[in-house]
């Protein structure tokens, strides 16, 4: 994360079951559809939405993704555990 955070000067009350609604033009500067995962961090009083991107489950790595078995895992990691595994050099 490690941007600066700027006030959108936007308030929004929580309904009776904690929901919010962030605003449309929120969503559109985040590339935010409907259905689309956004992960929660906390940072001492502070509640961060993030958009979420799928990940490497070993590295962090973003790139050559492939899904084994509910995990996400890259090419790389792939090959690297091939090698610990004594299938290839």
């Amino acid at each position: 994360m490690g941007q600066k955070i700027k006030n959108t000067g936007i308030v929004r009350r929580l309904d009776e079951l904690g929901r919010i609604t962030l605003p449309i033009e929120l969503r559109r500067n985040l590339d935010l559809s409907e259905k689309d995962p956004v992960e929660i961090y906390v940072s001492e009083d502070m509640i961060i939405l993030k958009k979420f991107e799928p990940v490497d489950t070993f590295t962090g790595s973003r790139e050559n993704l492939i899904e084994y078995k509910g995990k996400l895992v890259s090419m790389e990691s792939i090959k690297d555990l091939a090698k610990i595994a004594g299938l290839i050099e």
